[in-house]
């Protein structure tokens, strides 16, 4: 647990730590505008202003995350721009009310540390996992010519997929920088991957870029009728809702204790839930993509150097201000930036979360964990929790 330290910092470690989570954003954001046609000015001006905003109330790095759930199950099967709002509105309610009740502070008290840790040793996996698919060129990035480098200029050298080989670069020189201050490993990973995009890429749209004042819309793709939320609410909010309680309220409090001890006073559950409110509102005015917060992406931000709500306030200000001054080619930036450097940067990641178990030392807590892990494998982490938590209850007074 860490004592008292600044709120902000603005310096070469927290530019890197503001990093950190772009593996987790960028595939689902950049999918979800090329498949669903979300306006890109929206979704990133909508993003930046939700780091900033969380950055400045919780006084910490707090990520910013994609809803998981809702943006792979809509990028799957090419929901409309409205159904994705209709399903950041359905959120934005869930969350006020779950928040004005108090309910999760109430039922949080309750929840067994196994469990969270279990959470997060899924949450992690998962991340991992993901992160080697785009590594080994296995995350296609659909409605984009489905391969696995599409704003590459060759995909293999011979037999060699050339995401193993820049993925295999991208590994090498995070672990020499890990843990060097004065060269962040995030900071020279992404500009290893710029190099890749600038020698190899397609540099498609760069030419087109008109740098300006570009504004976002309200309800860019107007109002969702009814069949909109009724679709989504029982598409994507229902199984969502359990995902997001569980890793971006329960073990994204948890994990913030853990990484800024008395600094993370006002991360509590009804807290988290209502800012993850305003973030959906936002998206949903401006056109953007359900947002939450998430313990994969406080690991991320926080192993690459973000130690300081400065973080919050440099990622958000280069998503909020790059969508403004670039507009709709923002995005032709992003395509400079290889999926399997994303995927290097998924990876360490999420093997930051996974090693949070290694405060639990009884079988029954670990068996709790892996039992948890196992079900989120097997179905998703939303059943793998529920049934944790009567897991971990039932076997207290059995030794395993």
């Amino acid at each position: 647990m860490e004592t008292r330290q600044p709120r902000y910092l603005f310096n070469r470690n927290e530019f890197a730590g503001a990093m950190g989570d772009l593996g987790t954003i960028l595939p689902i954001a950049l999918g979800m505008i090329l498949v669903n046609g979300l306006d890109p000015v929206g979704l990133f001006f909508s993003m930046g202003v939700f780091y900033i905003a969380s950055g400045v109330y919780y006084g910490i790095t707090v990520p910013v995350e994609p809803m998981k759930v809702i943006g792979t199950y809509a990028i799957a099967t090419a929901m409309t721009a409205p159904q994705i709002q209709a399903s950041a509105f359905l959120m934005f309610l869930c969350l006020v009310v779950i928040g004005a009740t108090g309910s999760m502070d109430k039922f949080g008290k309750y929840i067994p540390r196994s469990v969270i840790r279990g959470i997060q040793l899924s949450t992690g996996l998962l991340l991992m996992v993901k992160g080697m698919k785009m590594i080994l060129g296995k995350a296609l990035l659909k409605g984009a010519e489905q391969v696995a480098e599409p704003y590459l200029t060759i995909q293999s050298a011979g037999f060699i997929p050339i995401t193993l080989i820049i993925g295999i670069c991208g590994i090498v020189v995070t672990l020499v920088f890990l843990n060097n201050k004065k060269l962040p490993a995030a900071l020279i990973v992404i500009a290893l991957g710029l190099l890749f995009g600038l020698i190899l890429g397609t540099k498609q749209g760069i030419n087109t870029l008109k740098p300006g004042l570009y504004f976002p819309h309200l309800f860019p793709h107007g109002f969702p009728a009814l069949p909109d939320f009724t679709f989504a609410l029982f598409a994507v909010v229902l199984p969502q809702l359990p995902m997001t309680l569980g890793n971006a309220v329960i073990a994204q409090a948890d994990l913030s204790k853990d990484y800024f001890g008395d600094n993370a006073e006002k991360m509590t559950y009804t807290a988290l839930c209502f800012s993850m409110a305003a973030g959906n509102l936002l998206s949903f005015i401006f056109g953007g993509m359900p947002m939450c917060h998430g313990a994969g992406g406080l690991a991320a931000h926080y192993r690459f150097g973000a130690k300081t709500a400065g973080s919050n306030l440099i990622i958000g200000g280069i998503m909020a201000g790059l969508a403004l001054v670039l507009g709709a080619g923002f995005i032709y930036v992003l395509f400079l930036i290889p999926m399997s450097i994303l995927g290097v940067l998924l990876v360490f990641a999420g093997g930051q979360l996974a090693l949070t178990i290694s405060d639990m030392h009884t079988r029954n807590e670990l068996f709790v964990i892996v039992t948890i892990v196992a079900l989120t494998l097997a179905a998703n982490l939303a059943i793998g929790a529920i049934f944790g938590i009567i897991l971990a209850y039932g076997i207290r007074r059995v030794p395993i």
